[in-house]
C-alpha cells in the first residue's frame, strides 16, 4: 500500500460512528472533469503509490487525461480483489500450493504462500446437462459431476481450507458473475491494512475492483465495481500482490434516455447495444453509462449490459453508483453500515451519478431505449441482431449458407473454448466461418428435407433444417433477472392455460444464475408451469454457452447426422459460436429467456410469430405468441410480490459450507499439498524445478530451432488447449496410456490443473496453419498442431509436442515467427505457460495483443517485434534457419535494450543458395515490472524471491 503520498491525499471518512482512511482524489488536479471509471482508477493509484510502480507523474497523467488522445501511458492497477471460476481458477490454485513446496524446499516457511489479495472461487463451469426434463435431472447431473471432477474438487477443498484469504463456493450453488453481485461484491471495499512502517492497524475504505478469471467478470461493473476479465496468469499476479498493468484507456460515453416500451426484455436493451457499440468498434476502451435513463435501468439490466462487455468489444461496461445501486444492496441483504458507507464514500469522493453534469469521454454514443424492439442474435455471433418480426426471413436466407456443409467442418474443436473467451471479432470461429462460406459459397439451396423421427415411447414426427432441437434458459446472462426470468415463468403460466406443449424435440433446460431463482419461482407459483413444458432445473452453473450443453434427445442426434440437417439451439446465453454449444447444432441463436420458451413451443427457427400459430387451444383456436406474452404490469406486481431480502439472506447464509456431498469429500490436510501421482487432473507443474534463491543470469540464444511460421491473427484460441480431447492427439495418447478410457477424457478445460495434458494440447488446434509445414506438403498448407523436426533426418513432420521433446533432449531452444496482431482474442494463461513449457525462448512477430505479450514475459519467454514495416516473409525467412539472438544479457546490468541482433543462418534443411539473414528486433519489455519478471525466469519466481 501507499508508501508514499505526493498529493497529501490521506483523509478520514467518519460514517456512524466508524473511522476510515480514504484516499482523497480531489487533491489531484483535473479530477472534476473525469468519468466515474477513471475517477475509481485515479484513487487506486493515489493509495498504492510507491514511487517505483506507481509514480506521482502516473497520476498527475490520469488528473490531466485527454479524452480524444491515443493511449500511451502505462499504469500499474491493482484491484481489490480477484474473483475465479473453476476451470480458469484450478491452475491458480495449483500454482500457489506448487509455491508453498518451493518455498519449503528453499528454507522458508510454507505458510507465507497466501493469496495477499482475497481470492473468490466458485465452481460452476463443471455441470453438464445430461439429464433433462425429469425430477431428478439436477440430483443426477450433480452427482455425475462430482463422479467426473472429484480429483480436481478433492484439491479444491484443500486450497479453502489450507490458504488464508480464499474462499470457495462449492458446486451447485450459481453462476460465478451471480454470486459476485448477489453476495462477493461490496460495491466499497473496507479492508484492516498495516502501515509496514509504523506496524499501526487502520481501517480503510476504497471502492470495490476486481479481475476475474472469465471475460464476463464484467457483469459486476452494473454495480459499479471496476473490474474485468483477465488471465490465469494477471490473475495469479494480483492475488500475489502484484499490480496489473495497462493503458490509460479511452471512455466511450453511452447516455441513455426514455423508458423501455411494453413488450421489450432487458436482452433485447443488451442485443441492441451489442451491435451499436460492435458496429462503433470499443475494443480495449471502457464503456460507462450515464444520463437521466440511467435511473430507470433497474439493477439486474445493468448487470446484463455488463455482462456482455466482451460480446462488444469493451474492457469494461460500467454503470455509475446511485439509488438503484443502493436499494440492490439493500434486496439482496448487504448490512446497513455497509450500505452507510457506500453512499457516503461515493457521495464524498464524487462518484455517485449526477444526472445533470455531463462528464467528458472520448466518445460519445446515444440510445433512446423507447426505440429498442423485440430481438435475437445469430446464427453465429453475438453482435448479428435479427430484429424478431424479420427472424423468419433471416433464417431463411442464412441458411444458404448451412445447409450443404460438410458436416466434420462444422466439430469446431478450437471454438469450444471456454468463457475467459475473447471479443469474437479475434477468435478462430470467425476466420473459419469466412473458410467455411469460401466453401459453401457454390452450395445449392437446401430449403427443406423433412427427416421422419421415431422416438423410444413410439411418439413420431418429422425433423427438418431449423428445427429448435435445444431450449435453453442459461448462462450469467440472463438467469437471475428477475425481469426476464419471471417473464418466462408467467409465459410458460399462460402457454399451459392455453394447452400448449414444447415440441417433443427440442432439449428443454432451465440453469438458474443462483438458487434465490428457484425460491422466487416458488414463491409466484411458476415452478409447475416452467415443468409441465419441460423446463425442470438442471443444474446451477454455466451449462449451454460454453458447450455443455449435454447430449441431444438420442434419436434426433441421430438424424441429425444421419440426414445432415442444419438444426438450431435457442439459449438465453451470451456465446453463440458455430461449434460451440452442441456438435450437432449448426446455427446458434441469442434470445431472452421467454423467447427461448417461446421458440421451444414453436420448435423451429422457420417460424414467423406475428402470423405462425404455436398451436391450438382446446376449443381448437390458433394461439399465437401475442395471446400468451405476459403483460408488463403482471411481471413487475410479480417481481413486487415473489422477491425478498430474505431469500438472499437464507440462501447466502451458508455460501462457502456445501453439501454434505462438498463436506464429506476426503480432503488431504497440512499446509502444503499432498500430491497424487495417479492423478490425471492435477500434476506439480516443474516452474520451479531447480530453482535457487540466486538469479540465474539472463543469456542471449543460441543456435535455436524455428518451432513455427504463422500469419497475422492468430489468437490465443489457436494456441491454447480447447475444447475436445481427441483420441489421436499427443494429449490422447497421454491419457490412454495412463489408463484413462475414452469417454471419460473430459476436456482440457476440466483437466488445466495438469500440465502434461496442457502441453500436449498447446498449439494443437485444428485451425492453426504453421507455414513450416508447407514446404513437406508440396506447399500446401497443413492444418492442425504440426511442425517440422529438425533433430530427425530430413526435418518430418511432426506433433509439436513430439518435436518440443526431442528439442529439448538435445538441449536446442526454440524460437516462434509470427505476423500481426499475435496472441489476440482472451488471455488464456496457457497459451503462455504452454509456449513456455514446449521450450520456447522467443517469439518474434510484427505486432502483439497486449496482455498476451506481458504473459509471455511471465513465463520467462522474450517478446520480439521485427523492424518496423518487415515480417518474416520480407526478410526472406521461411523457418528452417538455426536462430541467435544477441544482446539480452544487457537486462543483468538492470538495463532494457530497445533492440537485440538477431542473425538466422541457413542450415541443412535450407534451399540451396540462401543467405544468412541478420536484423535488429524490438524488445517488447515495457515496463520496470516486466524486466523484473524476466530476470527472475518468470512472474512467479519473482514473487516467490520477494516473499521467501
Amino acid at each position: 500500500m501507499s508508501t508514499v503520498d505526493s498529493f497529501g491525499a490521506k483523509s478520514t471518512l467518519t460514517v456512524g460512528s466508524t473511522d476510515y482512511e480514504i484516499f482523497r482524489i480531489d487533491k489531484v488536479a483535473g479530477y472534476e472533469k473525469l468519468p466515474f471509471s477513471l475517477k475509481v482508477l485515479l484513487e487506486n493509484l493515489l493509495r498504492t503509490e510507491d514511487g517505483a510502480n506507481v509514480t506521482k507523474g502516473q497520476i498527475e497523467a490520469l488528473g490531466s487525461w485527454v479524452p480524444e488522445a491515443e493511449p500511451d501511458t502505462e499504469i500499474q492497477f491493482t484491484p481489490a480483489r480477484v474473483v475465479m471460476q473453476d476451470f480458469t481458477g484450478v491452475p491458480c490454485i495449483v500454482d500457489l500450493a506448487t509455491m508453498r513446496e518451493a518455498v519449503a524446499a528453499l528454507g522458508g516457511d510454507a505458510k507465507k504462500i497466501n493469496p495477499l489479495s482475497p481470492a473468490e472461487m466458485v465452481i460452476d463451469h463443471s455441470v453438464i446437462a445430461d439429464l433433462f426434463g425429469t425430477e431428478n435431472a439436477l440430483e443426477r447431473n450433480v452427482e455425475i459431476e462430482y463422479e467426473r471432477n472429484g480429483e480436481r474438487y478433492q484439491f479444491l477443498r484443500w486450497g479453502q481450507t489450507a490458504f488464508d484469504d480464499f474462499k470457495v463456493v462449492p458446486p451447485g450453488t450459481g453462476i460465478v458473475h451471480q454470486v459476485n453481485i448477489e453476495h462477493l461484491a461490496k460495491v466499497i471495499y473496507d479492508r484492516v491494512s498495516t502501515n509496514s512502517s509504523t506496524g499501526e492497524s487502520v481501517l480503510r475504505a476504497y471502492p470495490d475492483t476486481c479481475v476475474g478469471t472469465d471475460s464476463h467478470t464484467t457483469m459486476v461493473n452494473g454495480l459499479g465495481v471496476l473490474g474485468w476479465g483477465v488471465g490465469g496468469i494477471e490473475a495469479e499476479a494480483a492475488m500475489l500482490g502484484q499490480p496489473v498493468s495497462m493503458l490509460i484507456p479511452k471512455v466511450v460515453g453511452f447516455k441513455l434516455v426514455g423508458t423501455i416500451p411494453t413488450g421489450v426484455t432487458a436482452t433485447d436493451v443488451v442485443l441492441t447495444i451489442t451491435d451499436l457499440l460492435r458496429k462503433h468498434g470499443v475494443v480495449g476502451k471502457f464503456v460507462e453509462f450515464y444520463g437521466e435513463g440511467v435511473a430507470s435501468v433497474p439493477l439486474a439490466n445493468r448487470a446484463t449490459i455488463g455482462n456482455m462487455s466482451p460480446e462488444f468489444g469493451s474492457t469494461a461496461a460500467i454503470f455509475p453508483i446511485d439509488d438503484v445501486t443502493i436499494d440492490y444492496l439493500r434486496l439482496t441483504g448487504r448490512s446497513e453500515q455497509q450500505l452507510a458507507l457506500v453512499e457516503a464514500y461515493a457521495k464524498e469522493q464524487s462518484l455517485w451519478h449526477d444526472a445533470a453534469h455531463e462528464p467528458v469521454f472520448s466518445e460519445y454514443m446515444e440510445l433512446d431505449l423507447s426505440t429498442v424492439v423485440p430481438s435475437i442474435a445469430g446464427p453465429k455471433r453475438p453482435q448479428d441482431r435479427i430484429e424478431l418480426s424479420r427472424s423468419k426471413a433471416q433464417f431463411e436466407s442464412d441458411l444458404v449458407n448451412y445447409a450443404e456443409v460438410d458436416h466434420d467442418l462444422v466439430d469446431l474443436e478450437g471454438a469450444e473454448s471456454f468463457p475467459a473467451s475473447d471479443p469474437p471479432n479475434n477468435s478462430p470461429e470467425e476466420e473459419y466461418s469466412h473458410h467455411a462460406h469460401h466453401h459453401r459459397s457454390h452450395a445449392p439451396r437446401a430449403a427443406s428435407k423433412p427427416s421422419p423421427v421415431t422416438l423410444a415411447d413410439g411418439q413420431e414426427f418429422v425433423l427438418d433444417h431449423g428445427a429448435v432441437t435445444i431450449a435453453a434458459i442459461t448462462s450469467c446472462t440472463n438467469t437471475s433477472n428477475p425481469s426476464v426470468m419471471l417473464a418466462a415463468g408467467l409465459l410458460a403460466r399462460n402457454a399451459v392455460k392455453k394447452g400448449l406443449k414444447a415440441k417433443p424435440w427440442v432439449k428443454t433446460t432451465l440453469a438458474p444464475g443462483s438458487k434465490v431463482v428457484t425460491d422466487y419461482y416458488e414463491k409466484a407459483g411458476l415452478t409447475q408451469d416452467l415443468e409441465d413444458l419441460g423446463f425442470y432445473t438442471v443444474g446451477y452453473g454455466c451449462t449451454t454457452c460454453i458447450g455443455n450443453s449435454g447430449p441431444l434427445i438420442e434419436e434426433v442426434s441421430a438424424a441429425i447426422n444421419e440426414n445432415d440437417l442444419a438444426v438450431t439451439a435457442v439459449l438465453s446465453g451470451n456465446r453463440n459460436f458455430e461449434g460451440r454449444i452442441n456438435p450437432d447444432v449448426k446455427m446458434n441463436y441469442l434470445a431472452s429467456p421467454p423467447l427461448v420458451i417461446a421458440y421451444s413451443l414453436a420448435g423451429s427457427m422457420n417460424f414467423d410469430f406475428e402470423t405462425d400459430a404455436l398451436g391450438q387451444d382446446s376449443d381448437g383456436n390458433d394461439v399465437f405468441l401475442k395471446d400468451i406474452w405476459p403483460d408488463a404490469a403482471e411481471v413487475q406486481s410479480t417481481i413486487d410480490s415473489s422477491i425478498n431480502k430474505e431469500m438472499f439472506t437464507h440462501q447466502y447464509a451458508s455460501v462457502f459450507e456445501g453439501d454434505e456431498r462438498w463436506q464429506t469429500l476426503p480432503t488431504p490436510t497440512g499446509d502444503v499439498f499432498e500430491w497424487d501421482d495417479a492423478s490425471t487432473y492435477v500434476r506439480k507443474p516443474p516452474y520451479f524445478d531447480g530453482m535457487t534463491m540466486e538469479l540465474t543470469p539472463v543469456s542471449d540464444i543460441q543456435g535455436a530451432r524455428v518451432m513455427a511460421t504463422l500469419l497475422d491473427s492468430v489468437t490465443t484460441d489457436h494456441i491454447s488447449p480447447a475444447g475436445n480431447i481427441k483420441a489421436d492427439s499427443p494429449a490422447g495418447h497421454y491419457l490412454a496410456e495412463h489408463g484413462v478410457d475414452r469417454k471419460d477424457f473430459n476436456s482440457y478445460g476440466s483437466r488445466r490443473g495438469n500440465h502434461e495434458v496442457m502441453i500436449r494440447g498447446t498449439f494443437a488446434n485444428i485451425r492453426l496453419k504453421n507455414q513450416l509445414v508447407r514446404s513437406v506438403n508440396d506447399g500446401a498448407e497443413v492444418e492442425g498442431g504440426f511442425t517440422r523436426d529438425f533433430t530427425q533426418e530430413g526435418g518430418p513432420q511432426a506433433f509439436i509436442y513430439d518435436a518440443s521433446q526431442n528439442y529439448q533432449a538435445a538441449g536446442t531452444p526454440l524460437v516462434i515467427f509470427g505476423g500481426k496482431e499475435y496472441g489476440s482474442g482472451s488471455s488464456r494463461d496457457w497459451a503462455a505457460k504452454g509456449t513456455s513449457l514446449l521450450g520456447v525462448k522467443a517469439v518474434i512477430t510484427e505486432s502483439f495483443e497486449r496482455i498476451h505479450r506481458s504473459n509471455l514475459i511471465g513465463m520467462g519467454v522474450v517478446p520480439l517485434q521485427f523492424p518496423a514495416g518487415e515480417s518474416w516473409g520480407s526478410l526472406g525467412l521461411d523457418g528452417t534457419e538455426v536462430v541467435s539472438i544477441t544482446g539480452l544479457e544487457r537486462l543483468n546490468e538492470g538495463v532494457t535494450p530497445k533492440t537485440v541482433h538477431v542473425t538466422a543462418a541457413p542450415s541443412e534443411f535450407s534451399a540451396e543458395g540462401k543467405q544468412t539473414v541478420e536484423f535488429d528486433a524490438v524488445v517488447r519489455i515495457d515496463t520496470p515490472g516486466e524486466a523484473d519478471y524476466y530476470r527472475n525466469g518468470g512472474i512467479l519466481q519473482y514473487v516467490l524471491r520477494s516473499l521467501v
